[in-house]
């Protein structure tokens, strides 16, 4: 009975060892299934099978674009006014026609406001990112947003006694309310006409696009109504015509007329003479 009793001990350890060696020798040949899961001590964290961390925020980087802190100082005593901004730190020319572009002057040391035409990288560098001006004791007088030198979302302006002045809406420079239509209207890509709007006015640079993307008509409104020079453009870009309009909105005696005239090949066919 004794001897039995070993035997059968004997056989039952061998048994448990060949079946060990089936199924931890040949693991590494095996793919791992999810019926292995109870192989795994899951009272011991796991760095490979833990709960991805949240990405960490990347600082002076607004909308995918790296930037630089700038901030500025004017003024004396308790009227001294700070402006703090960012900029990019790759320089680059403005990709818009919106009517203003802000940049941050070399020489002057100055945010500045200019059309985008007459914005030149060598002397400065476009505005991008949360811009804020304040005073001393952190009394905010205006605080917005910049996407690449264009006023963008929404931009509040207060006085020094943080009263709420004005509270305005902008995506890369346009006012909301402007109105915008295409060429291929569910694409769009195809930019046809831009109408800016303020305040339920026309007030801005006005763009008509020919079907190629070069503009085919260009002015400006104020208070809803034309002024300055309209140009036209042939669709390969030369100059067709140049429309004056009074300088000032309201100016009953000044009265629009053709002040110059181009035919296809670019030959001046007419000039208004005063």
């Amino acid at each position: 009975m004794f001897m039995r009793t070993i035997l059968l001990g004997c056989f039952l350890f061998l048994s448990f060892s060949l079946l060990a060696q089936e199924e931890t020798g040949d693991a590494e040949d095996r793919p791992f299934t999810i019926d292995g899961a109870y192989q795994l001590d899951l009272s011991q964290k796991d760095d490979s099978i833990a709960s991805p961390k949240k990405k960490k925020v990347k600082k002076r980087v607004f909308y995918g674009i790296k930037t630089k802190k700038g901030m500025t100082r004017k003024g004396t005593g308790e009227r001294i006014v700070f402006e703090k901004f960012f900029i990019l730190k790759t320089p680059e020319n403005p990709q818009t026609f919106v009517r203003d572009v802000y940049w941050f002057d070399y020489e002057r040391t100055e945010v500045r406001k200019t059309a985008p035409s007459k914005f030149d990288p060598k002397k400065g560098i476009l505005l991008h990112g949360p811009y804020e001006k304040f005073m001393l004791g952190g009394v905010t007088l205006e605080k917005g947003i910049f996407y690449k030198g264009t006023k963008h979302g929404r931009w509040m302006r207060y006085n020094r006694d943080s009263v709420l002045l004005d509270k305005e809406k902008y995506f890369r420079g346009w006012p909301k309310e402007s109105q915008l239509t295409y060429y291929d209207p569910f694409e769009r890509k195809k930019l046809k006409e831009i109408i800016p709007i303020e305040y339920g006015e026309r007030e801005g640079y006005y763009y008509l696009f020919h079907e190629n993307g070069k503009p085919a008509v260009v002015g400006e409104y104020k208070f809803g109504k034309r002024i300055n020079d309209w140009i036209e453009y042939y669709p390969d870009g030369r100059r067709k015509k140049i429309i004056s309009f009074p300088k000032e909105p309201f100016d009953p005696e000044t009265k629009a007329f053709v002040r110059v005239e181009w035919n296809e090949k670019g030959r001046e066919i007419y000039r208004k003479v005063r």
